[in-house]
């Protein structure tokens, strides 16, 4: 019998978390074009994506944890390096092959929205490399709009990539 979303726990992503963090990720890297990374990562090379996420803050990490292991993540990190940038975010969801069309990335989100509503953030952003319908109805439910497309923007295995990007205001409900 399928786990349920109220057999999920959201938590905190800890360095407890990094072999297992790194092995799901990785499974994007060589098998999608979800994510432009081309070379899988060591565990200690993502070291510091996961101390870029501290427990507090706007930039956040966090892990669905169910009895067997990790199911996935959402992180919210800095959306691009200048200050005026900062009350902006990049949000994303990644979740293991097996939990697809559970409820997880909805946990995911749900939580991050609630951790963020306390933080001085005023807008969030997804790119999402085309096609990924999945991906597009998760943020559209969660209140999304799509406001452009970078045609043909990466390359990975051998073709380029559209990337579609939305927002969202987060000084506003969900």
């Amino acid at each position: 019998m399928p786990m349920g979303p109220t057999d999920v726990q959201v938590r905190a992503g800890t360095e407890g978390d990094l072999g297992a963090l790194t092995a799901l990720y990785n499974h994007y890297v060589r098998e999608t074009a979800i994510t432009f990374d081309t070379e899988p990562f060591t565990p200690e090379q993502r070291l510091p994506w996961l101390r870029s996420h501290p427990e507090d803050g706007p930039h956040r990490l966090l892990v669905a944890q169910a009895a067997d292991g990790i199911l996935g993540y959402a992180t919210s990190s800095a959306f691009r390096p200048k200050a005026a940038y900062a009350t902006s975010v990049e949000v994303s969801v990644y979740l293991s092959p097996e939990a697809g069309g559970r409820g997880v990335g909805t946990l995911l989100y749900e939580e991050l929205f609630r951790v963020l509503r306390g933080e001085d953030v005023h807008r969030a952003y997804a790119g999402i490399a085309l096609p990924n319908e999945a991906s597009t109805r998760l943020h559209a439910r969660f209140g999304f709009r799509h406001i452009g497309t970078y045609g043909e923007v990466g390359r990975k295995f051998g073709r380029y990539w559209d990337v579609a990007w939305f927002e969202k205001r987060l000084d506003q409900p969900n």
